[in-house]
């Protein structure tokens, strides 16, 4: 019965037909109601220009479409309809479609076209203005992001200031956002940090996704509000969940390591391909760091090389030298010194300095191009001059090794030497300059106090170095003891060769106690990484029970694997192994 005294009345005046037409549309007849609010429109009916242009913008009973609803909308702007004085605004700021007097009327297709838009602020301040006027807070806080973010003969930021207010005061939620984040950004005392996360509390509990990120922010960092990692991890799920991107990588980084929420590597890298693929590159390249690394399952080289190449392409440094590493070693991509050399090269100039030092030492083993080495050459030699220490080293760098320009030992000498005031890896540099007279005279006592230095410092081949000086002699008083203690702060971080030197030091022949057992340790300790002369020791012990252990399958395995590496020695000890021990042959090493 109501059903039909509103088809009648429908004939009869505009409200009637307004009125039908929302019932077909509440009752999911949104064709025919459109059909309505298209004739009504075409009438000049402002509320049903306002209608026709919503339903075009949503494609309902219509087909979507930003010009149809742009265009309708601006007819029931022009007409005085606040909601779409506000609507329309909103429109030029995310971007109209540009005018084309030439394009088809007719459209065949039946995918919705994706027209190319473009944002007129000039045009958007103009009907925020009119609409806030006629008392829309939301317009209001429109007209001062307009003001905020805008060009600069639009821009008033105090005005900006108050309309937010304003439009807070009026209970906008963007008013209520933009007022907190205004306020953050003048907080200086604690007091003000409360009142900014107050505002932006209310933006978010509006469900507004940038309030709902902030206040993860702020709850997360305990600023304007106690330090809450339980609901900053819910604030950042919800942003989340409204497409916020940031948001999404927060919460997979969450997820990720548990803070606030139970931890969920699976939850965390879904959360972070999101972000990662809506252009996050932070998210990427922690994806790659995942896979890098491995834990939770085992490293995933190829994946991680994906992820970081995503990133890389977007300008993350990290990535890019990560990247580099990856085509270095060959691990998930083909191993290509080339490649490598042009991800350090893209990090270094995004300022990473380790991948400075990485493409410095490959260009230094005759990877990368003569670009690559000049470029190189001239970013440091620009820094040199400018007094960076660093820099200065690897100038000095180029110019011994000729990476991009004429080798110059003299020259590199000298910046060796400005450099070795701050910098350790200079002062090992200039200080092996100075024992091998390259570019300098030779000065072994100089050269040996510069290597002290660095050894000092905790550089584990000036260690290595300034101990075989203490050894021999050079350049000073020797001290065996004082050498067994660099050698040993070497061995104990992986350096193979000061393991080596410690089974030498402590198996005889040197001026510190003999300590067989000890030299067995760091016998083995280097034989199992490779050294084939500690294998050959090795096996000389377990052969002869040098320590008092006898293991002729111990012996016979290291001497085999010192005689496959080249040693003439290891087959001499496997043809006597069982055999008597010769009286001439102490088993003793000399360190190296």
């Amino acid at each position: 019965m109501n059903s039909l005294r509103l088809r009648l009345a429908a004939s009869f005046s505009p409200r009637a037909k307004l009125a039908y037409a929302h019932a077909l549309q509440d009752d999911g007849e949104a064709v025919k109601a459109a059909a309505i609010f298209s004739a009504l429109a075409t009438d000049g009916i402002p509320e049903a220009q306002f209608r026709l242009g919503r339903a075009y913008l949503d494609g309902v009973g219509v087909p979507i479409s930003l010009e149809e609803g742009a265009r309708w909308m601006l007819a029931a702007a022009e007409s005085g309809w606040v909601e779409a004085q506000l609507v329309y605004a909103t429109l030029c700021v995310l971007g109209l479609p540009a005018k084309d007097e030439s394009a088809p009327i007719l459209q065949l297709s039946r995918k919705a076209a994706q027209p190319e838009t473009t944002p007129d602020l000039h045009a958007a301040l103009h009907w925020a203005r009119i609409a806030a006027n006629a008392g829309s807070p939301d317009a209001r806080a429109l007209c001062a992001y307009v003001q905020t973010s805008g060009p600069e003969d639009l821009r008033d930021l105090d005005q900006a200031f108050e309309n937010y207010r304003l439009a807070a005061d009026a209970g906008s939620a963007q008013g209520h956002l933009g007022y907190g984040l205004a306020l953050l950004r003048q907080a200086t005392e604690p007091a003000e940090q409360t009142l900014a996360a107050r505002e932006l509390k209310k933006a978010a509990d509006a469900g507004l996704g940038t309030a709902l990120y902030m206040m993860g922010e702020l709850s997360g960092r305990g600023i304007g509000a106690p330090r809450d990692l339980a609901a900053s991890a819910e604030y950042y799920r919800r942003a989340a969940e409204q497409n916020i991107v940031p948001a999404q990588s927060k919460y997979g980084m969450v997820c990720l390591n548990g803070y606030g929420v139970e931890r969920d590597p699976d939850r965390a890298q879904s959360w972070l391909r999101k972000a990662a693929l809506a252009g996050d590159m932070e998210a990427a390249a922690l994806l790659g760091d995942i896979h890098a690394r491995g834990g939770d399952l085992p490293p995933n080289y190829l994946e991680a090389a994906i992820w970081y190449l995503r990133a890389a392409e977007t300008g993350h440094a990290a990535a890019s030298r990560a990247l580099g590493l990856l085509f270095l070693t060959g691990a998930g991509v083909h191993r290509d010194p080339v490649e490598a050399a042009k991800w350090f090269r893209l990090a270094s100039e995004r300022g990473s300095q380790a991948a400075g030092t990485d493409l410095g030492n490959l260009l230094l083993e005759g990877a990368g191009s003569e670009t690559d080495g000049a470029s190189l050459r001239a970013r440091y030699e620009q820094a040199a001059h400018g007094g960076d220490l660093l820099g200065a080293f690897n100038y000095g760098v180029c110019l011994a090794q000729g990476v991009g320009v004429e080798r110059n030992e003299s020259a590199a000498a000298d910046w060796m030497r400005r450099a070795a005031d701050g910098v350790i890896n200079a002062q090992y540099w200039y200080g092996r300059m100075l024992l091998e007279g390259r570019g300098v005279p030779t000065d072994l006592a100089a050269g040996r106090d510069w290597m002290r230095r660095a050894a000092e410092a905790g550089m584990v081949d000036a260690q290595v170095a300034y101990a075989q000086l203490l050894i021999l002699g050079r350049g000073g008083a020797k001290d065996h003891a004082q050498a067994v203690s660099f050698y040993k702060s070497a061995a104990e971080r992986g350096n193979v060769q000061a393991m080596f030197s410690m089974g030498a030091m402590y198996g005889g022949g040197h001026d510190i106690p003999e300590d067989r057992k000890t030299a067995q340790y760091w016998f083995l300790q280097a034989a199992e990484r490779g050294n084939a002369l500690a294998q050959l020791m090795i096996g000389r012990y377990f052969a002869r029970g040098l320590s008092g252990l006898t293991d002729p399958v111990q012996a016979r395995h290291w001497l085999e694997r010192a005689r496959a590496q080249g040693l003439s020695q290891a087959q001499a000890e496997l043809a006597r192994l069982g055999g008597a021990r010769p009286a001439h042959d102490d088993g003793e090493a000399k360190a190296v």
